[in-house]
């Protein structure tokens, strides 16, 4: 929804702010902005709709905070963000659903590893955390096995596309707008502000801030600021279960996540539509926007781009016996089945329908680190978000409230 508003004249200029991302997160910190700061925001976002990749190509999770480090920068915004969006989504009638999480142990190997996470979600502030045996699972959800699990009652489950219509629709309120089909095509600094070319429109600001996504790099180029990280895609894929295969599910239930990698394995989601869905792996995209299949023919600019930054091959090196499991698993439905089976046995193939995949931005660093926190940089009068990962939805409103502590305020 493309909107514009009007501001009443002050006596002194108003502070006016570009922000390129209309996700989730670009459109929160543009709503803060706006209200905290009084600045005239505009929102610059080359697809038609907001919410059109990460945003809209999720479980809906609102995650309660069980995975991250204590005292990380994850942590703490989760558990702000949590409370934030909760308040947010009743303010404004949004659906927000407490349906609980479990996180199953299915061998006894899982069974540390289950015992740290419940440590960790208890360090974090996170309400409720019980540890279940197999027995005691299976009264939260009849028909899940494992041999412990941890119950998180509150995590919650919420429309991620919705909450980021209302904020556009924010901003619009408080005297900002949202400019969609407006690609940015060229930046440049200058003394006293920014100039950026958003589709034919050239438009002037005191300071930008990129929420770009799949896009950070493209968007940083134009910004003269490459960075030390670059966004490797990594596509997930989603199967819906079907008719009664539905009732087999009550919540989520997800596996023990392997410590190595920042993904949380497939796991079995119900989302506030009543469906439920199975996902997503992990992929490396042929492209940054490669919704497809994994055999898809890829975007070779795109893929030279990916390829040609050194942290990507030495990620491959690194992880390339789990990069073909996991390929295998997209390949092959009854892999997939597999997987869910191991915490639903009776999951059958034809309970499963492919259904809308996304992909995911992941930074990756020059020596093929998976990066697993919140990155951000300023450059000059540019504020780039260069890595917002997962819970970055959950915790959208606290990163919004994060950077714009981030974005230098004007000099009187």
């Amino acid at each position: 929804m493309a909107s514009t508003g009007g501001r009443s004249e002050n006596c002194h200029v108003t502070e006016k702010i570009g922000i390129v991302g209309a996700g989730i997160v670009g459109l929160a910190v543009a709503r803060q902005l706006a209200e905290s700061r009084g600045a005239e925001v505009t929102v610059l976002e080359k697809e038609g709709r907001v919410g059109a990749h990460q945003t809209g190509h999720n479980s809906g999770v609102v995650h309660a905070g069980i995975y991250y480090p204590p005292g990380s920068l994850k942590a703490r915004l989760c558990r702000e963000g949590v409370a934030l969006l909760k308040d947010y989504c009743a303010a404004h009638a949004l659906p927000y659903h407490e349906v609980g999480k479990l996180v199953v142990a299915s061998t006894t190997a899982e069974r540390p590893r289950l015992s740290a996470l419940a440590e960790r979600a208890r360090a974090n502030g996170v309400p409720g955390i019980t540890e279940l045996d197999g027995l005691a699972l299976r009264e939260i959800e009849p028909h899940a096995v494992g041999v412990g699990a941890i119950h998180s009652p509150h995590t919650a489950i919420c429309d991620f596309p919705a909450v980021a219509r209302r904020l556009a629709q924010d901003v619009a309120e408080l005297g900002g707008s949202v400019r969609l089909a407006h690609p940015v095509r060229a930046i440049r600094e200058r003394p006293g502000g920014v100039e950026v070319l958003a589709g034919r429109r050239k438009l002037s600001f005191d300071r930008l801030v990129v929420c770009g996504g799949l896009n950070t790099d493209a968007v940083a180029r134009m910004a003269g600021s490459p960075g030390d990280v670059r966004i490797v895609p990594f596509r997930g894929d989603f199967y819906a279960l079907k008719g009664a295969a539905k009732d087999l599910v009550r919540g989520l239930i997800y596996p023990v996540p392997d410590p190595r990698y920042p993904f949380l394995g497939v796991h079995l989601t119900r989302q506030t539509d009543g469906r439920v869905l199975a996902g997503p792996n992990a992929v490396l995209a042929l492209a940054y926007e490669g919704y497809g299949s994994a055999v898809r023919w890829p975007n070779y600019r795109n893929f030279r781009q990916i390829l040609g930054w050194p942290g990507t091959l030495r990620l491959a090196r690194a992880h390339w016996r789990t990069g073909l499991r996991e390929l295998h698993g997209s390949l092959v439905k009854r892999e997939f089945l597999r997987a869910t089976r191991r915490y639903v046995p009776a999951l059958t193939a034809s309970d499963l329908e492919r259904t809308e995949g996304g992909v995911r931005a992941q930074a990756v660093s020059r020596d093929g680190r998976m990066v697993d926190d919140f990155v951000v940089d300023v450059h000059g009068r540019v504020v780039l978000v260069r890595n917002a990962p997962s819970p970055a939805a959950t915790s959208s409103l606290a990163i919004a409230q994060h950077i714009a502590g981030i974005v230098p305020a004007p000099v009187r």
